[in-house]
């Protein structure tokens, strides 16, 4: 009788790992409507193993129920247990009630400005040691900014598409197109600055009939924009007579951010027209380019609607978050990208030790301040992340 022969059997010794959980909390800041994620990108994410938590309406700044996150595999939870999340995602400044119900040691994904601008928020972060990364600083291996770039492309598009319906307003603006038609002279646009929100207004600008002129005193940047734009485009340095002559015929005037604050002061103004449009793109921490005027935020949903008719002197201000779901779908295609890199590196501690672009990007590392704009609002110094790196 023959008996069966023992053979060895592989059974598993050590359990797959636990998967990163991703938190939505709603925005509480009136000043900012986008939102980090679509349910398609959040699906996306999932996909790739996270689990995404998203507290109830967060999205409804974007026009997205809860239902359509749920069929894409979100969970909808309570605020509380979307900021306990191991990543947080939330563009505008977390209060310092929401960094206390964060997990300690957990990751928060924000932008630079309003992060450095709260220092019971900051001291916060540093007590609940908190990796808390800005997103607009965050660089690829070229040394471009992917989340900063496609928000200014968006602030410039939307600037125009804006300027545009206001000016064809018979009740609030002139009622005159943009571009014009035959045997009537188009609208003249002005824009400061030559980057990517500057070339973006440009292009949507010139594809309306615009005539458009851009400004700038670095001329390398303005031989680019030249070179991307077509020779349709009137390029020029700022000199003083020339811009002023600009600014007297200009119907739409939109300043972008440039090497060195640009600022239009009263006097200037003063000899601008009557309701002509004007939006300033340029970071609110360098002052506002039009201190005489009287900003209209267009973060607010009726904000348009409730500054009348468009002939005093105003400005309006967060273009990009009147098309807050563009906004949503341009973060959440870059968010994909930034989100493989953490898990291909096995965490963010490591993303960051291989990713350079990451480091400049950070704000805070477990309870320490390694931004020089963090460090200022606390009145103390920053340290090179990159010795802590070594150390860990």
């Amino acid at each position: 009788m023959n008996l069966p022969t023992p053979l060895e059997h592989p059974c598993e010794t050590m359990t797959g790992r636990r998967a990163l959980t991703i938190g939505l909390p709603s925005c509480c800041d009136p000043a900012e409507r986008r939102f980090p994620l679509t349910p398609e990108g959040a699906g996306s994410l999932i996909e790739r193993g996270f689990r995404v938590k998203m507290q109830e309406g967060a999205a409804a700044s974007i026009h997205y129920t809860d239902a359509a996150y749920a069929r894409a595999g979100v969970e909808t939870v309570s605020r509380s247990e979307a900021l306990g999340c191991d990543i947080v995602i939330h563009l505008a400044a977390l209060c310092a009630s929401d960094v206390t119900a964060m997990r300690r040691g957990a990751m928060l994904l924000t932008m630079a400005r309003p992060a450095a601008s709260d220092r019971l928020s900051i001291r916060q972060l540093l007590n609940r040691h908190i990796l808390a990364i800005a997103l607009d600083l965050v660089e690829d291996s070229e040394g471009n900014t992917p989340f900063a770039d496609i928000l200014a492309e968006i602030d410039g598009r939307a600037s125009v598409a804006i300027a545009s319906s206001l000016l064809a307003d018979a009740v609030r603006g002139k009622g005159i197109l943009l571009g014009g038609v035959a045997g009537i002279v188009p609208c003249e646009t002005l824009i400061i600055g030559s980057g990517i929100a500057a070339c973006a207004a440009a292009r949507s600008a010139m594809g309306l009939g615009s005539t458009v002129r851009i400004f700038d005193n670095d001329v390398y940047s303005l031989r680019r924009a030249s070179q991307r734009l077509g020779g349709s485009v009137i390029t020029s340095s700022l000199h003083p007579h020339t811009l002023h002559g600009a600014l007297r015929s200009a119907d739409v005037v939109i300043v972008t951010p440039t090497r060195e604050r640009f600022m239009l002061h009263s006097d200037t103004v003063a000899t601008m027209k009557r309701g002509v449009v004007a939006f300033d793109l340029a970071p609110e921490a360098d002052g506002s380019a039009f201190p005489s005027m009287t900003p209209v935020d267009l973060a607010m949903a009726s904000a348009v609607g409730a500054s009348g008719r468009i002939d005093g002197r105003i400005c309006f201000v967060h273009a990009g978050n009147a098309v807050a779901r563009t906004a949503a779908m341009a973060l959440s295609n870059t968010l994909l990208t930034f989100m493989e890199s953490i898990v291909s590196c096995e965490g963010p501690a490591n993303a960051l030790k291989l990713h350079p672009g990451m480091q400049k990007a950070t704000l805070t590392f477990f309870g320490k301040i390694v931004n020089p704009r963090v460090a200022a609002a606390m009145n103390t110094r920053s340290v090179d992340i990159a010795i802590y790196l070594t150390l860990s």
